[in-house]
């Protein structure tokens, strides 16, 4: 059964989205949705969720905003006629604001940081806090970044609408990076808690109303794919509060459903000979999908994709990506080669990099074995890196690992 606080979240785009359209201001139907959420928390605990949470939701903001029309203190009047439109309850009517909704977040007038940054806060609801922590700025800053781009909404007339044709390449791209971040703010586990993969759902989400508008463009269905495959993995990716590393899940735990839906997704995308860096990971997510076990894993052919990848994504993260599926195909020495240049490269990143540190943990310890200090070494470091307590303890495993093996 729902609780409220999940029920809130669920609601909280399509809400957001119908107020903003009814009141014309994002900072107005924002407070709206502020004070009905907290109209919610006090009811439904007691009377127990309404059949629909949305609606509720948008007719106790609305309620809102008609009374402080009447006392005045709106500049302008609301868009809509309260009493033909207070109970909004259309699903793609709903769906259609949020679209909107996004793509005036993700505008090309507003800073690229900034975009993820409102879109995140609008559309997935996460803090202030947890934004300046993802984004690693201080709260001060990333209050004041959310303030310049709604100022700019405003100034610039930004319209809550969607694009038109000629700037949908634009457009869509953005939109497509925030939806991505969206997905691995569920993904990753964090620091106060675990993987939280209703977040993960609201982007698979977003992408599906996507592709209802644009179901040809082929990089928006290989994001979708992506998502799919890697949301398939959650029911075993964390066991008694530690994240399970992919080659030790238990794969019988995995979603089919979800696989089956990606795979079979990627596969129609790429037949169209249209590849970019999305449909390239979904390629790589697909083949991990396939594997029975960690030892089918066809790593081979997943080193090539993310060489693929590295050309058309260029960054540390992919060659990271790369040499790991290299140590797993079975050339330690060539990935090792491969992360010492990374080190050298990136040295201020990596060094605190916990993905980066895990893996030359892996290569050292994969030549020299249990006999490797330097490998003991590292993976104290990403234990050092790490502010996750999952993540810490999976590491600690590690050492474990390399000791008895």
């Amino acid at each position: 059964m729902s609780t409220p606080g999940a029920a809130l979240k669920a609601a909280r785009p399509r809400a957001v989205a119908a107020l903003r359209r009814f009141s014309g201001d994002l900072d107005t139907a924002e407070d709206a949705f502020q004070d009905a959420a907290e109209q919610a928390l006090l009811k439904w605990p007691e009377d127990g969720l309404p059949d629909n949470p949305t609606g509720w939701l948008i007719q106790v903001g609305r309620n809102r905003l008609i009374d402080q029309a009447r006392r005045g203190r709106f500049q302008t009047e609301l868009n809509e006629d309260p009493v033909t439109d207070a109970e909004d309850d259309d699903p793609k009517r709903l769906d259609d604001d949020v679209l909107r909704l996004i793509f005036t977040c993700c505008h090309p007038a507003i800073n690229e940081q900034a975009q993820l940054a409102l879109t995140l806060k609008i559309i997935a609801g996460l803090s202030t806090r947890d934004l300046a922590l993802a984004f690693l700025t201080p709260v001060r800053t990333m209050e004041q970044r959310i303030a310049r781009a709604k100022q700019k909404i405003r100034e610039a007339g930004i319209p809550f609408a969607l694009p038109p044709e000629r700037d949908l390449p634009e457009r869509l791209s953005a939109v497509l990076a925030t939806i991505y971040l969206i997905f691995n703010q569920g993904y990753s586990a964090r620091k106060d808690g675990v993987a939280d993969p209703r977040t993960c759902e609201e982007a698979i989400w977003l992408a599906r109303l996507l592709r209802r508008l644009y179901p040809s463009h082929e990089e928006l269905a290989g994001l979708l794919a992506l998502m799919l495959l890697q949301h398939a993995r959650h029911p075993a990716r964390v066991r008694d509060d530690t994240l399970i590393a992919l080659d030790e899940q238990d794969r019988s735990l995995w979603r089919t459903d979800l696989l089956t839906e990606g795979t079979t997704l990627i596969k129609h995308t790429l037949a169209r000979k249209a590849p970019g860096p999305y449909q390239t990971q979904a390629a790589i997510a697909a083949l991990h999908g396939e594997a029975q076990t960690a030892v089918d894993t066809d790593w081979h052919q997943i080193a090539v994709l993310y060489a693929i990848l590295e050309e058309q994504l260029p960054n540390p993260v992919v060659t990271l990506n790369r040499a790991v599926a290299i140590l797993h195909a079975g050339d330690p020495e060539t990935a090792n080669a491969l992360l010492q240049q990374l080190e050298a490269e990136h040295a201020d990143r990596m060094q605190h990099y916990v993905p980066f540190l895990a893996a030359r943990a892996h290569a050292l310890h994969s030549i020299a074995g249990n006999h490797s200090d330097a490998a003991t070494t590292y993976i104290r470091a990403a234990i050092e890196a790490s502010d996750n307590p999952e993540e810490r303890r999976f590491l600690e495993g590690r050492i474990e690992v390399y000791r008895n093996e």
